[in-house]
């Protein structure tokens, strides 16, 4: 009796902290989901990794915050998923006829940046197919505004909040530059990214700071409209 009796505390304690996980405004520490539950540090470390590795939380970077795990998103995105590529079509398609860039709409996925949907460059170098690919969260300048809009941070959040965006240069591949801006929930948490990327030849400083307000514009307009889709 004794064994059962620990074992539902232990289901009561585990599904306590995942609530408060889904619930937090922004992504909570370890120590932070710790004293909010009113748990001992060690005791909530072991419960959220056997709920990480069920899937129902993940780490969001290196060492990273906790955020709701790819089972739970999966099951919450079965339509928004669509809805999202749907209602970011447009702003694909002016950025791409502003730019003359590859543009993408990113997710933050559990173990890196996953691409949902891409326009086409209108030159032939630089054309690469990133829908389905993976990326670092790290390396990736939509992977950094994951970091720096709800997740562990980055080194570069301060300037990435200052400017509204976020740049990859010669860091994922070199020779390749990307400029990415976040599109935002209610609670000012990054639901998903629109980028621009292209040869780092192409896309200098300047031409980022040219192209940098249409991209903030259209990241702005989907976050409202996502918004109102919600």
């Amino acid at each position: 009796m004794a064994t059962e009796a620990s074992g539902t505390q232990a289901i009561e304690r585990a599904a306590q902290l995942l609530v408060r996980v889904v619930e937090s405004s922004e992504p909570p520490s370890i120590g932070e989901l710790s004293e909010r539950a009113g748990l001992p540090k060690s005791t909530t470390s072991r419960l959220v990794g056997a709920l990480e590795r069920s899937g129902l939380i993940q780490r969001l970077g290196e060492r990273g915050r906790l955020r709701p795990g790819p089972v739970l998103l999966r099951y919450a995105s079965r339509d928004a998923s669509q809805t999202l590529v749907e209602l970011a079509a447009p702003s694909l398609r002016r950025l791409a006829d502003a730019s003359g860039e590859t543009i993408n709409l990113a997710v933050p996925g559990p173990g890196g940046v996953e691409h949902l949907a891409q326009e086409d460059t209108a030159h032939f170098v630089g054309v690469t197919d990133w829908v389905g690919r993976r990326v670092p969260f790290e390396l990736a300048a939509n992977g950094k505004c994951f970091l720096t809009f709800g997740g562990a941070g980055h080194p570069q959040s301060k300037d990435i909040r200052a400017n509204g965006y976020a740049t990859s240069i010669d860091e994922l591949e070199v020779g390749l530059t990307a400029i990415a801006a976040p599109v935002l929930g209610d609670n000012g948490t990054a639901i998903a990214a629109l980028s621009i990327s292209g040869p780092t030849t192409r896309l200098t400083q300047q031409r980022i700071e040219e192209i940098a307000p249409t991209l903030k514009h259209e990241a702005s307009t989907l976050s409202r409209h996502m918004r109102g889709a919600a």
